[in-house]
């Protein structure tokens, strides 16, 4: 193979690789999307009145995730099995966003913490990376640490409107325990980056003068 031969399959194979590049962040703009429109439903719950709309908001919410296994089904065909971890970096963020809605919504119907398979199921994903198109722990536990910091701002409002049952606060320090756990179940690299992530995403929401907030926190670790 001479070297201009060589040049231009080299060449070749950069364009093809972005034509896939291109092709996967256009479906994830969808994503993206279709998870701002669920997020928008979901907020309401974080107004007092929001609380009697539960019911509905999570019905619609359910609704709006067959919009997102369809997505993802095309997500799947723009780029080759074996290749996920390639191309991950594209829709990881999207990925624990819908993660985080999907373990939320969970949470409004049934107050109790989702599992990863479930929350798989709900996005029309595997579980298992050798099935193809999975969810890795680390993004699921990037969504239940978003959750995380949705719950604590939940039970801050309750809490102002004087609402919180005591079993409602109970069932939020078991789900608290779980996320601790899974921490040290993950690699320490995950771990790093997982505690960071929750610290960025609890503190962020976390009003300086409201103790009750801090509590958790000190609780979680």
């Amino acid at each position: 193979m001479s070297v201009t031969e060589m040049f231009s399959s080299i060449q070749g194979s950069l364009s093809a690789d972005q034509d896939i590049r291109e092709d996967i962040r256009k479906v994830v703009q969808t994503l993206e999307q279709t998870g701002r429109e669920i997020l928008t439903v979901l907020q309401s719950v974080h107004q007092t009145a929001g609380f009697k709309e539960i019911p509905s908001k999570c019905e619609r919410a359910r609704e709006l995730f067959c919009t997102v296994r369809t997505q993802i089904a095309e997500l799947k065909t723009k780029f080759p099995t074996e290749q996920y971890y390639r191309f991950h970096e594209h829709w990881r963020f999207v990925l624990q966003r819908l993660a985080f809605l999907a373990t939320f919504v969970v949470y409004l119907e049934t107050e109790t913490l989702v599992v990863r398979e479930e929350v798989a199921k709900i996005l029309g994903i595997e579980v298992v990376r050798e099935k193809g198109f999975h969810l890795d722990v680390e993004d699921y536990l990037a969504g239940v640490l978003i959750m995380a910091s949705e719950l604590v701002r939940i039970e801050l409002l309750y809490k102002k409107a004087s609402q919180t049952p005591k079993l409602r606060l109970l069932r939020f320090s078991a789900i608290l325990d779980f996320v601790k756990n899974s921490f040290f179940q993950t690699s320490p690299k995950r771990l790093v980056r997982i505690i960071h992530n929750f610290l960025w995403f609890i503190i962020g929401s976390m009003p300086s003068e409201i103790m009750f907030e801090r509590l958790l926190i000190c609780h979680c670790f």
